[in-house]
């Protein structure tokens, strides 16, 4: 091959200084717009999932959370304890805060509290993974039954902590690198209508914590950006656990990352890493669009923040029945996802194995 002359090797030079140069002059809040992932090599791809445990997620997470939970209640007490303690015990070292208030309710006044956990708190840009740990409420005069609220949402609450438990090694790594970009974890309680959803009656949680979050100052010494624009990506999990599960598409923006989920499905599925998934089963359709649900996303949504809404779609059978509790979870679907769920998370941070830095193509 010919040696490049004096003025072509010039010009490569400054065309990757001019590159180099206008990504650091993107504002940090506009960095999510361009943000690129990481897509990690089958060895790591088999590392990453060798480390979940669904029948560690079960005992220590899911049957934590399968217990009647509506704001106020002894079981929101327990629920809250168990959240905050087994981040606490983690190595990566979770800055976990609470976000507590009174609002009206249909029932008169209620205590509310919202759990955050933060990774690196110092961190510009956050990754958000989301869910509510609130269930249902149900009157006593219901025949005395109990709602539990397994996919709604104990089951999307555990795998967000079993994930944070799963890859605490690689987290800590990743907050100890320095790297501007980092992971947050919302617990919200009261999304759920304490009589009939209503504007008023719904989404207790998220209402306050997005007004919240819109007010405060990020970083501590900004004059004009908020917490909300720390949000890369705010990624919601509602609805999972049931047998077959499918995610359609709400938002054209966040088209890619749906598309990527997808694409980390089909790596997944040809390494033999995800069971009982034959060929025609797919979890994530991105073209499919999904009208808009109400959920926890709708606060932060109307203040301009990137969603990825996953909400299995239509919703499973047992929605609001008394039938929505372990018995009728589906032990293949939700170890499937919590695999994909955590690929996701490590290549939107760009962790990689520093043993390992191969990259294949998408």
């Amino acid at each position: 091959m010919a040696e490049m002359s004096f003025s072509s090797r010039l010009l490569a030079l400054i065309g990757i200084l001019t590159t180099l140069t206008s990504c650091d002059t993107i504002p940090w809040q506009e960095k999510k717009l361009k943000h690129e992932a990481t897509t990690l090599n089958s060895s790591e791809l088999s590392s990453i999932v060798a480390h979940t445990d669904l029948d560690r997620m079960w005992q220590k997470d899911l049957k934590s959370m399968l217990v009647v939970r509506y704001p106020g209640s002894a079981g929101s007490q327990q629920v809250q304890q168990h959240i905050k303690s087994t981040l606490s015990l983690l190595k990566a070292g979770w800055d976990v805060t609470e976000d507590s208030f009174y609002a009206n309710t249909p029932y008169g006044q209620l205590p509310f509290t919202n759990i955050i956990a933060t990774l690196n708190p110092t961190a510009k840009r956050q990754l958000v993974l989301a869910c509510h740990y609130d269930s249902k409420y149900y009157p006593p005069q219901w025949d005395g039954r109990e709602f539990l609220g397994a996919i709604d949402s104990a089951v999307p609450c555990s795998m967000i902590l079993e994930l944070s438990r799963a890859q605490d090694d690689e987290l800590k790594t990743l907050k100890n690198s320095g790297s501007d970009l980092s992971l947050q974890l919302l617990f919200f309680d009261g999304e759920e209508a304490l009589y009939q959803w209503t504007s008023e009656d719904s989404l207790y949680g998220s209402r306050h914590l997005a007004h919240k979050m819109a007010t405060a100052s990020h970083p501590p010494e900004a004059t004009n950006t908020s917490q909300l624009d720390s949000i890369d990506l705010f990624v919601l999990l509602d609805l999972i656990g049931g047998p077959n599960p499918r995610f359609g598409n709400q938002f054209s923006s966040t088209t890619r990352w749906l598309s990527r989920l997808r694409n980390i499905e089909r790596r997944l599925h040809a390494l033999g890493q995800l069971e009982n998934h034959p060929n025609e089963v797919q979890y994530f359709w991105p073209g499919l669009h999904v009208g808009l649900i109400l959920d926890d996303h709708i606060p932060f949504l109307n203040r301009g923040v990137r969603i990825l809404h996953l909400i299995s779609t239509p919703f499973p059978a047992v929605w609001h029945t008394f039938d929505d509790n372990e018995e009728n979870l589906d032990q293949t679907s939700i170890s499937n996802l919590n695999k994909i769920l955590q690929v996701f998370v490590l290549e939107y941070l760009n962790k990689k194995s520093p043993e390992n830095q191969v990259v294949e193509g998408s």
